[in-house]
């Protein structure tokens, strides 16, 4: 009998798979005899659990392939791999792990063994020193968690899991630690797991003792992907590389224009690369709110940060995370004011995001007289004039943003000083200090002087000046008194009159159009309606806020109305203009939409009002965009008639160099210095030779 009609079942393994798939019932016999043979390899395999089998390595991926068909026979077998890893884990061979792992991804797959069994197992195994394994685990894990939670949450498996990831992170391995935290940050940023139970647990990475764990910890509280700002250092990196091989490459070689479109097209890749993976910074407020103590965190933290001994950039990170804590949950870290002003200098180092986040850590809750020290810092380190504009400038920015969070704070005099930079030549200090006079025209205008508190404006009459720990809460809209009163009963009576009227048009104005006018369009911004006593106003604005549900529209013309207030004179003689003037005024008046929100931008520390230099890209910009509209450059005067014949010397430019080399190398040559000399020479030696 030949090779080709005997039987190769129990030598080709994925033959016998197929087959088993196919119809388990008829090689259910083939199927035992593998098994038995598995398990003869296996009581070898005990014996020496570090040797390599590769007998038993396909066996386990067979049997795991084909478990599904015969569940009866193969109910001890993920109970019997779970064994082997959790007993020899550490000493096994990494093809044998890998198979092992991969078998029981497979049974988990099919649903023959529990997630929890599975996954605790896996995270045990984040303690091998295999990283191709950790990274397939990783995958796995997250993968696993998202689809068991992906119709509706599983509580039980979460909570389990959970509780166990929580002891991991305390394991005495730091990169079991690490990936039981990682899985945890990506299973947040997925919104599988983005629960409080979640972000408490990871709070606690926040205090270990390994330097990834706390930076991870606390660049996922601050909002940084730590992989995707590697991912980005590295391929900035690497195309400022590329650009200046290429560049290298293009200067050294021969000058084509074929290697001058080459270098284009690659330099115009890497840019197009470039903008496309650059991503605006984003934050997730989320997981600070989350925090179920944040006033205890914050206390422990601070602690941690005077006694660390990290490096200066995670000593910023923990700053940060401090500073937006308390400025978001409004908390009362008084050491914190005074640990900051240490490093309140012109010459320190990232000095600009220290100030910003001292102004983050600022509320009304705080006492004034622990942000007036650090106002008083600020202003003797930066705003003097031994500083440049720019510092001056900055100084200026970071104490205006903590009087815009703790108005209180800054005495009379301070401020007195600090407006008095408004003439200031240069015009960063001026824009700065100017700013700090309208925030407190608005604010407070008793702490300035008569003479900077401006022209008075309706605006002005209705400041409210706070105490420290009072709230203005207001029970009307400021501003809806531009808002007419209205009733339900005659909105609806209107709308009924409306629709009986559109319905009783006759058939033969069919052709015609019919004008329906909404409410919002019969409404304009008309304060000659306005009463011009601020209680008055109040008091109509109270009744607009409770007879009325405000649109869009309405809440538009509030906005007009708010900022005309701060434009318009309080003196009654002024509000007898002409009403047209008025409303075309108001109406051209935006209000500013912009908000603070929950953190500062660097930007308003930075915003520095000077003319940047401009750089190669920006300057040829500004070349191209002026060569626009002329003509194009020719060198010469330029012929009346282009095709008006041309003279011998501008034909002679176009031929060909061996066409006109005999006239070229016949001219008379510039003699150089060195040739005179010796001309000189050999014409006095002749001299003399003849006298003789």
């Amino acid at each position: 009998m030949t090779d080709r009609n005997q039987n190769k079942l129990p030598n080709n393994l994925p033959q016998l798979q197929n087959l088993i798939k196919r119809d388990p019932n008829t090689y259910k016999d083939e199927f035992l005899q593998q098994y038995r043979h598995y398990q003869s390899h296996l009581e070898i395999f005990q014996l020496r659990p570090s040797q390599f089998s590769k007998t038993l390595d396909e066996l386990v991926i067979f049997l795991a392939q084909v478990s599904h068909c015969y569940p009866e026979e193969m109910s001890e077998f993920p109970q019997q791999l779970k064994n082997i890893l959790q007993r020899h884990a550490t000493v096994l061979d990494r093809t044998v792990r890998m198979s092992l792992c991969k078998a029981l991804i497979l049974l988990r797959n099919k649903g023959l063994i529990s997630a929890t069994g599975v996954l605790e197992l896996f995270f045990e195994l984040f303690r091998c020193q295999d990283k191709l394994l950790r990274k397939t685990l990783y995958s796995y894990i997250v993968s696993d968690i998202k689809n068991v939670n992906l119709r509706h949450k599983n509580s039980k498996l979460n909570t389990t899991l959970q509780n166990f990831m929580y002891t991991m992170m305390k394991d005495n391995n730091p990169i079991a630690a690490k990936m039981s935290l990682d899985v945890m940050l990506e299973l947040y940023r997925r919104n599988i797991w983005n629960d409080a139970k979640t972000v408490n647990v990871i709070t606690t990475a926040c205090f270990s003792k390994v330097t990834k764990i706390l930076v991870a910890a606390l660049k996922f509280f601050l909002g940084h992907d730590d992989a995707a700002e590697e991912d980005s250092d590295s391929e900035q990196e690497e195309g400022q590389k590329s650009t200046k091989e290429l560049m290298l490459g293009h200067r050294v070689g021969k000058k084509t224009r074929k290697r001058q479109r080459k270098l284009d097209r690659a330099l115009a890749a890497l840019k197009k690369h470039k903008a496309k993976k650059k991503k605006a910074e984003s934050f997730n407020f989320s997981a600070l709110h989350l925090i179920h103590d944040p006033q205890d965190f914050s206390e422990k933290l601070f602690k941690q940060l005077e006694t660390t001994t990290e490096r200066f950039e995670v000593k910023l990170m923990m700053i940060d995370l401090i500073s937006r804590l308390t400025g978001i949950h409004q908390l009362l870290v008084l050491n914190f004011y005074p640990y900051v002003q240490r490093f309140l200098q012109p010459h320190q180092r990232e000095v600009t995001r220290l100030l910003l986040f001292a102004a983050q850590a600022c509320h009304d809750l705080v006492p004034p007289e622990v942000i007036e020290e650090l106002l008083r810092v600020i202003a003797n380190n930066f705003i003097t004039d031994r500083n440049s504009g720019e510092v001056m400038a900055v100084g200026l920015n970071a104490v205006r943003e903590i009087c815009v969070r703790c108005p209180l704070a800054l005495s009379d005099e301070l401020l007195r000083d600090l407006v008095q930079y408004k003439t200031h030549k240069n015009k960063g200090v001026m824009m700065a200090a100017r700013s700090m006079l309208q925030l407190y025209r608005k604010v407070d205008p008793d702490k300035l002087h008569r003479r900077d508190r401006g022209k008075p404006t309706e605006f002005a009459q209705e400041i409210k000046i706070l105490k420290y720990g009072e709230r203005d809460a207001k029970d009307y809209i400021p501003g809806a008194e531009v808002l007419s009163v209205k009733d339900d009963t005659t909105e609806k009576e209107k709308e009924e009159d409306g629709w009986e009227s559109c319905s009783d048009v006759e058939d033969d104005d069919e052709e015609g159009w019919i004008d329906i006018k909404h409410s919002s369009d019969e409404e304009e911004l008309d304060e000659s309606q306005v009463p011009e006593d601020p209680d008055e106003r109040k008091q109509k604005a109270r009744e607009v806020t409770n007879t009325r549900i405000l649109t869009q529209e309405d809440f538009k013309q509030i906005h007009q109305r708010q900022a005309a207030k701060e434009a318009n004179s309080a003196d009654k003689s002024a509000g007898r203009r002409d009403s047209k003037h008025r409303k075309r005024k108001h109406v051209e008046i935006e209000a500013d939409d912009e908000q603070s929100g929950e953190l500062l931008s660097l930007s308003a520390i930075e915003s520095v009002f000077k003319k940047r230099a401009h750089d190669k890209e920006s300057r040829l910009a500004t070349v191209m965009e002026g060569r626009k509209d002329r003509g194009k450059f020719s060198y010469g005067q330029t012929k009346m008639n282009p095709n008006a014949s041309t003279t011998n010397k501008q034909k002679q430019k176009g031929k060909n160099f061996m066409m006109i080399k005999h006239k070229v190398m016949n001219r008379k040559q510039k003699r150089s210095f060195r040739d005179k000399q010796v001309a000189l020479r050999n014409s006095l030696l002749k001299r003399m030779k003849n006298k003789r």
